[in-house]
């Protein structure tokens, strides 16, 4: 019974870090500093807000997946027959698409670390990947690899923020009074935080782990905070970082402006220190996004039901050969970008209408603050991806 409850904990915890590491990828890394050189210190409240709407998408989604246990496309398919199909495809679009970017950014760590070609670097981290799905107990393999990968993340950064002496005050009084506020960059985080696969990709490894039902409602719901704590903390380390060098006069070089973050505030060293920290969330996303992009598949396809860690190699092997052969696509992963940006209002509006049915949830009652939380969410999300959606092509 010990070993059992170790063993749960330990999958609850990858769970929460499997959630965490596929948000921080080289997207988050960039977009942090790039958003925080353009909005200051205002960027403080940027977090918040988002963390805020994040908590209310991520609770909703994890404990109607854990109660029913039954994975979002499934989900969604009972409350609106071949909606979860749609959602599947969208999600796998743009899972392959963002994992170009991640085995790239696995190919810049590399770089950055050893001063290998970009594209040999991503050739190896993502082999590293696929040795993952190849071991005989592949859960425990992921639980593993993205808590190592988080907490290297995270002490690292622990150092370059600490180092930088960042304006801490002004970071807090900015949190709740902000002088400039931008809801497209708002709307930008909550999507690269819980949007699209990501905010699936812990829930669903708990229903492979058969962590499921109404008795583990409590274990589920701390899992779904501790990986947006996770995610929480490396933002507001990277982003009090930048506000250090920037208050310390650093011109950012605008093609890598993360890693001109790490060099100036710990000159050789810190950029050594940006590659294992690109490397760690960039092919931590890739195990992620592989994972919870197969994940949708399953539904739709029984050979991927079947042969799921085979699948994941071969979608792996597909974003590393594209990156390899074309390079990073940016033109489409910014439309895929707006496309995930939808994805979330679609995914989370489908997982409150099922929470409560009882075909779906049994006899389990979801709070309805809860419920009305989430569609707070929704209505706002929509909202914001529709503005954006319209503004990039008119």
């Amino acid at each position: 019974m010990e070993k059992q409850s170790n063993n749960n904990l330990s999958t609850l915890i990858g769970a929460a870090f499997l959630m965490a590491t596929s948000a921080i990828g080289p997207g988050f890394l960039t977009q942090t500093v790039t958003f925080t050189e353009q909005l200051g210190s205002n960027f403080a409240f940027v977090i918040l807000v988002s963390l805020i709407l994040c908590i209310g998408a991520q609770l909703n989604v994890w404990r109607i997946i854990g109660v029913s246990g039954l994975r979002g496309q499934d989900i969604a398919n009972k409350v609106f027959p071949g909606l979860g199909h749609l959602i599947a495809i969208l999600i796998v679009i743009g899972g392959l698409a963002f994992n170009i970017g991640n085995i790239g950014g696995a190919g810049l760590g590399l770089n950055a670390l050893f001063g290998i070609p970009v594209e040999i670097g991503a050739i190896i981290s993502a082999a590293i990947a696929v040795s993952i799905f190849l071991v005989k107990e592949a859960g425990k393999a992921i639980d593993k690899f993205t808590q190592f990968a988080g907490a290297m993340m995270i002490l690292l950064m622990i150092y370059i923020a600490f180092v930088t002496n960042p304006p801490v005050g002004e970071f807090l009084q900015r949190t709740v009074v902000p002088t400039e506020i931008d809801w497209n960059v708002i709307l930008t985080i909550v999507g690269g935080t819980v949007g699209g696969y990501i905010t699936f990709s812990g829930g669903h490894r708990l229903i492979d782990a058969g962590i499921t039902g109404e008795k583990n409602l409590k274990q589920i719901t701390q899992s779904s905070i501790l990986g947006l704590s996770v995610t929480a903390v490396m933002r507001i380390l990277l982003t009090l970082a930048t506000l250090g060098v920037l208050v310390a006069g650093a011109q950012l070089d605008a093609s890598n402006p993360a890693a001109a973050v790490f060099q100036f505030a710990a000159g050789n060293l810190g950029y050594k220190f940006f590659g294992a920290v690109m490397w760690a969330a960039a092919t931590s996303s890739v195990v992620g996004c592989a994972y919870t992009s197969i994940s949708f598949l399953r539904s739709m396809s029984s050979w991927a039901k079947d042969n799921n860690s085979i699948a994941v190699v071969i979608f792996i092997i597909i974003s590393t050969a594209v990156f390899v052969v074309v390079g990073n696509p940016a033109q489409i992963l910014v439309i895929v970008g707006l496309l995930n940006g939808l994805i979330l209002p679609v995914t989370l509006g489908s997982i409150l209408m099922a929470a409560h049915n009882e075909k779906i949830v049994g006899s389990y009652k979801q709070p309805k603050w809860m419920t009305g939380y989430g569609w707070v969410v929704v209505a706002l999300t929509a909202f914001m991806s529709a503005r954006a959606i319209i503004n990039f092509f008119l």
